[in-house]
Order: C-alpha cells, then structure tokens, then sequence
C-alpha cells in the first residue's frame, strides 16, 4: 500500500500509472495455477469494489505488471523528491488496526509539524511510514526523532510490535521499555549474561537497561528504589 504523498512521488519517479488523484492505492499480486488465480481474481475485485475502491485495474500484461511493482520498489527513493531528508519507521500492527493507526500517524504528524508518506506491506501489517524532514532546519531532526517514537509506541498500543524486520539496535531502545515489562526484561537479561557475561556483545544495544527504562519514564521508582535491585545495571 502507498498513501496519496508516497504514490505521487513514486509516480513521478517511476512513471508507473498510478493514478495521481487517490488518497492510497492497494497492490494486489496473485500467483497459482491459471485457473485458481482467476478465480481468485474475481474474489478479490468483488472485495475491494464492496469495500469503496474507487478503481480497480488489473495489469494487462507482463510488462505492465513490472511497471505496477517498479514503482512500489521505487517508493523509497522517490521520496527524496518531495523532502530533503526521510526516517523510515518499521513497526507492525495487527491488519484491523490499520485504519486507526493511519488516521493516528497524520494526527501525531501534524502535531510535531512534520510530514509522512506512508509505504508498507498490508499483507503483514508491516509499516513503514516515512518521516519527511530537513537536517538542515534546526530542530526537524528531533522532531523526527520523537514522531518515529511516538509511532512505534502507537504500534504497541494496539497489540502490535516496534520492529517488523529492522530489529531494534539502538534506535528503538527506549521503545523496548514499552513493549516489554520488567519480568520479561529480566528474562532477556539473564540470557544474555548466560552467554555475554562480560558484556562484550553488541554492548548497550538492542536491551535496556532497568535504569535506562526509568529513565524514560516507563519504569516506576519509589524513594529512589528500583524494581528488581538484585540484577545487575550494565
């Protein structure tokens, strides 16, 4: 799926035929024995006629059908076009929850003054809404940074997971704090002291500290006690 921003610039780029004036346009690939795949066709058309599309164009042949994918696959870099500079997200989301967390980014967009043109596989509930800013404008590149945040906690909020195939490293760290609770923490602490006990391994990323996490305000701390005093900080 790619939103109105997104398919305009991949457009522009690719010269795919997509049609400039949608608000968000589905692709839908089929692959099987000729006649299952009609079948399956007909199922499909009827789904998202029923379901509002205001078109629904099917690839006439080969050729077509690889311009229809060329700019999906230029989508990424076609966004260069419309911002100086993008943070592409990646967090995932159960399928029914999309409509909410679209209408939500938009919200959370407008409200850190930044734009987002969202691209993804809907299949899977993977996001990736892009984040559009200039580096060059002080303040912008914070702005993203606490959309993009903002985002993958709405992704948790809604049974969904901040990573779908980035993993987290230290960019979602803080983000980890959201999603996990301290038993389960303490469960990916322990197992990396199994088999890290030095803490040589990829050290401060991917799991947060206790610490880290009240830090962030996720962790409660009561006359300057944490939970769970016997592990250890790293």
């Amino acid at each position: 799926m790619m939103d109105g921003p997104a398919l305009r610039a991949a457009e522009d780029f690719a010269h795919a035929g997509y049609p400039k004036s949608a608000a968000a346009i589905l692709l839908c690939e089929l692959d099987g024995a000729a006649h299952d795949v009609e079948e399956e066709i007909a199922r499909v058309t009827a789904l998202l006629t029923t379901s509002g599309a205001s078109e629904v164009r099917l690839a006439r042949d080969e050729d077509e059908r690889k311009r229809f994918w060329a700019g999906r696959k230029g989508a990424f870099p076609a966004v260069g076009r419309i911002a100086p500079d993008y943070y592409c997200i990646d967090g995932t989301i159960p399928r029914r929850s999309l409509p909410k967390v679209l209408t939500e980014i938009g919200r959370l967009a407008e409200s850190h003054g930044l734009g987002v043109a969202n691209v993804f596989h809907a299949g899977d509930g993977n996001l990736h809404p892009l984040i559009l800013y200039d580096a060059g404008k002080p303040g912008d590149m914070e702005a993203a940074e606490a959309l993009g945040g903002a985002i993958l906690e709405l992704c948790v909020e809604v049974g969904g997971a901040i990573t779908g195939e980035h993993g987290v490293g230290r960019e979602k760290i803080n983000q980890m704090c959201s999603q996990f609770s301290d038993a389960e923490r303490e469960a990916f602490f322990a197992l990396k002291r199994a088999f890290d006990p030095k803490g040589l391994l990829n050290p401060g990323k991917t799991i947060p500290t206790l610490a880290r996490c009240a830090e962030y305000g996720h962790m409660h701390v009561h006359a300057g006690q944490v939970s769970h005093p016997h592990l250890e900080r790293f």
